[in-house]
């Protein structure tokens, strides 16, 4: 069966259409139309449709939204993509494509994705963890993504950093309305911030990653801050979830220095002599989110 998915993002769509064994038969990318929903809905359609005649045959459908659709109303809701908020996403796609649709987190599909052919292949239990303009992520237990009696589940993003010290206060606040958030201090944003309140330089966390390689002692110690929050949050996420396998995303995910140093910050917070959890970079990258949306239907 040919399993079409689509990454529904703020700024562009992607899509893709895999085989039964995983193989990429399509891949396109095109712009969002902004604050557009009625445009959104109809340039998703024009893409599955397009996706459909140029491989000859009908596929499933799953979407990938920043957001989560409401269980009670069908309605979008927690959206980034605000134009989103309050409509009925998937009956109106599934009015216009004549079929059922699948939808489903974009946090929840990229932990779909490795679960299924990525890090996390044959794994009981897959956290996976975004760290980029945000922090979500998205929990996974024997090749089913879980969404929650509130559709909330795998949002550690807004809970409160564990184990606060002097250092990790005053408490950052979040767009949510609560102060402390994990996204506070461990998004993409949260780290250049906390650099820029410790030294007066306005660096991205790229620009912080490489100048620490290069022996800058203070972009080594915003590393070690941001690496030692980490450590903590995850470890809580462990204690309740023991996932076999931690599967980071987003842009900072891409700090190899993450995968040999998070073990370390993360055992003294874990309730086992023993720490089993692995920690692994993503296998599909930036494309896990599109493919964990065609998965929706495996």
């Amino acid at each position: 069966m040919l399993r079409i998915g689509i990454d529904l993002g703020g700024t562009k769509i992607e899509i893709i259409a895999l085989a039964d064994d995983g193989r990429e038969c399509l891949r396109r990318r095109v712009a969002t139309p902004q604050g557009d929903y009625c445009a959104t809905v109809e340039e998703i359609s024009r893409l599955v449709e397009q996706a459909e005649a140029d491989l000859g045959r009908p596929g499933s459908v799953g979407i990938a939204i920043p957001g989560a659709e409401a269980q009670a109303s069908g309605l979008i809701k927690n959206a980034n993509s605000t134009c989103l908020i309050g409509r009925p996403l998937r009956g109106d796609l599934q009015q216009r494509l004549g079929r059922e649709i699948r939808l489903a987190n974009d946090a929840n599909c990229f932990a779909l994705s490795e679960a299924t052919d990525g890090s996390g292949q044959g794994a009981e239990i897959v956290f996976g963890v975004i760290l980029g303009t945000g922090v979500g992520g998205g929990i996974v237990v024997n090749g089913r993504s879980l969404t929650g009696a509130g559709a909330i589940a795998g949002e550690w993003g807004h809970n409160p950093l564990p184990g606060p010290t002097a250092i990790d206060l005053p408490a950052p606040a979040c767009y949510c309305g609560r102060k402390g958030c994990v996204e506070t201090y461990l998004s993409g944003p949260a780290l250049a911030s906390d650099h820029f309140r410790h030294t007066g330089q306005q660096l991205t966390a790229e620009r912080i990653e490489q100048l620490a390689d290069a022996g800058d002692s203070a972009c080594e110690a915003t590393l070690q801050r941001y690496e030692a929050r980490l450590g903590r949050a995850l470890a809580g996420v462990i204690n309740i979830l023991d996932p076999q396998v931690i599967v980071l995303g987003g842009g900072l995910s891409k700090m190899l220095r993450l995968y040999r140093n998070l073990p370390a910050h993360c055992a003294p917070h874990i309730f086992s002599d023993v720490v089993y959890n692995k920690i692994l970079p993503p296998t599909h990258g930036d494309s896990s989110g599109v493919r964990g949306a065609a998965w929706l239907w495996d």
